[in-house]
């Protein structure tokens, strides 16, 4: 069993690698993504065009890759707008009319690190201030190639913050892992996006023991359950409570045998006093393919699950970013 587990590792790996642009939101956990972050510190945005200002910044980093839901919302890409000139012309009825300069900073939004930054002028005409403000910033194109070189240097600091980083987040999953907290000590590895290649090989060689000993530790709380549900009712009742315990037990568990052994004795008893056939399907496993793919749902479902769990208001470090 061991060792179609370690090949079906091999194949985790390699799927991660070779489908990263085919699974969409579920494979998010292994992207770089820029979360869109408008402080409420800009100066004079007016409500309305703080909204329009978000949807801007989601348009900008998906149309370079770097859009989608992040469960590590560390990294940012956050604005900041002065106005260069405002005028009222000279028309019936008068209007208001701004030139706006945006200046875009991608960092590190949890150490306060600013990675890299750029500025773009956009005018703007309107009824008044609001609408001129959202006139304006209409104006900012998502293909912009100030914006695009932006993502990249800021792509490629971030892999740096990976790569430097890396002996860290293992020791991290580590601690987690000896504290038995091994969900989130696979969130962590798993975390780690693809194209930080070398990071990311030594966090899928770290996540097998850990998933390992995660299946091992669900088999053994759902098995006690299942003897203590037979215990206290050996009818065909018990037996179908024991089926809701043992249900989604992974045949690659340590205890598999014995959980095995407790549904032959269920299912002796249930044919000595019902005279009736009780058979309970097994998740059965039929090769390492199979294995691989629970996996992968497996690694999904700790991501989602985590970052879920997450708060939804973070309170980001920019201080110095912007003078």
């Amino acid at each position: 069993m061991k060792k179609y587990l370690t090949l079906a590792v091999c194949l985790f790996c390699n799927f991660i690698l070779t489908s990263q642009n085919e699974e969409g939101k579920t494979d998010d956990l292994g992207r770089i993504i820029i979360n869109s972050y408008v402080p409420s510190q800009i100066e004079g945005l007016p409500p309305s065009a703080r909204g329009l200002l978000e949807n801007k910044l989601s348009q900008i980093t998906s149309k370079n890759g770097m859009g989608g839901r992040s469960f590590n919302p560390r990294f940012i890409i956050t604005p900041n707008i002065n106005v260069l000139t405002k005028d009222i012309t000279p028309t019936a009825p008068p209007m208001t009319a701004l030139t706006l300069e945006v200046i875009f900073y991608i960092g590190d939004g949890i150490d306060g690190t600013l990675f890299a930054n750029t500025s773009i002028q956009v005018k703007g005409v309107g009824t008044n201030e609001t609408k001129a403000y959202i006139s304006a910033l209409k104006q900012i194109k998502t293909s912009n190639t100030a914006l695009k070189e932006l993502l990249e240097e800021g792509k490629t600091k971030i892999i740096e913050y990976y790569n430097s980083q890396c002996d860290f987040i293992l020791k991290e999953a580590q601690v987690l892992e000896s504290q038995k907290e091994y969900d989130s000590a696979i969130f962590k590895l798993t975390s780690v996006p693809d194209v930080c290649k070398e990071c990311y090989d030594n966090c899928m060689d770290a996540v097998a023991p850990i998933y390992q000993k995660q299946i091992d530790r669900a088999c053994e709380v759902k098995l006690a359950e299942a003897k203590n549900a037979w215990n206290a009712n050996q009818n065909i009742e018990g037996a179908n409570n024991v089926s809701y315990y043992l249900e989604g037990i992974d045949p690659n568990a340590a205890c598999f045998s014995e959980v095995k052994k407790l549904t032959n004795q269920i299912a002796n008893r249930i044919k000595e006093i019902d005279q009736k056939e009780w058979d309970f399907k097994f998740k059965e496993q039929q090769n390492a393919v199979d294995i691989q793919k629970s996996m992968i749902k497996a690694a999904q479902e700790i991501g989602v699950a985590y970052g879920n769990n997450q708060p939804q208001t973070i309170t980001y470090n920019t201080r110095g970013w912007w003078y």
